[in-house]
This record gives C-alpha cells, structure tokens and sequence, in this order.
C-alpha cells in the first residue's frame, strides 16, 4: 500500500492559553523529535511547517495531533523531553495494538491537547519532505 501525503492539510491552527509556556512546549517536543529546524517564533505567534500556534481570544483549542517520529529512541525523547517542558503523560512509550510496528507515547500538551509521536518503522518514504515555494518568492 501507498500513502500520498502533503495534499490534503494547507495548515493546522490552535489557539493556546498562554504564547510563551507553549512555545516552550513545542520547541522542546520538536527538537526532541530532531525537527527543531521546522520552528519558528513570530512574536506573539509561532509555526512549525504547517502547524500554526498563537493566543486564544475565546477558547483554548482541543485535539489530537500525532507527530512522526524517525525512531523509537525519538519517541521516548519526545516522551521525556515533552514532560520536562511542562506536559503532563497520558501514556509512556510503547507498542500499541493498533498495528504490530505502531510504537507510540502520549501527553497533554500545557492547554490540554492530546500530543502522540508514533514511529512505524519500519517503512519508507519517496521523500524526506516535501518543498514548497511561493512564486515571485526567493
């Protein structure tokens, strides 16, 4: 079986309670998952490629996002890495029974959303990313 990624998702918005404590969070948890290049501060806003972060005006979002991970060894960084920055565990790294490779760990993130890294090695992929550049732009 094939999967085509990188066509269905243009960006992912959550709102957070409080910019500074997330961007703490977020660094840490990518970094730790060897994706510290894809972060970005903005101020009062911060991305990763197509993840979007700034303040709740309202209401804090509430999901589930699962990150890829390379490895199982970056998904127990992640779990570490993740709890040191200020999450809370909602399930140590492990085989799941989702599938016989799905290895996974979980933690709510500092507003309450459910952050997964999962590594299903072993797979391979076309590409390590896909590179997207805006005409007229260098």
């Amino acid at each position: 079986m094939v999967f085509k990624v990188g066509r269905v998702i243009d960006h992912l918005h959550l709102r957070v309670s409080d910019v500074e404590r997330s961007k703490r969070f977020y660094r840490a948890v990518f970094e730790s998952l060897d994706l510290g290049d894809a972060f970005y501060d903005d101020g009062d806003r911060f991305f990763a490629d197509e993840l979007y972060f700034d303040a709740a005006e309202d209401r804090v979002s509430h999901v589930h996002l699962a990150f890829q991970a390379k490895s199982r060894d970056h998904v127990d960084a992640f779990h570490v890495a993740a709890l040191e920055a200020g999450g809370f565990d909602n399930g140590k790294p492990g085989l799941r029974d989702y599938h016989s490779q799905y290895y996974a760990a979980y933690v709510f993130d500092p507003d309450g959303n459910n952050i997964e890294a999962v590594c299903d090695a072993p797979t391979t992929r076309s590409a390590e990313y896909i590179s997207i550049k805006r005409i007229g732009q260098s």
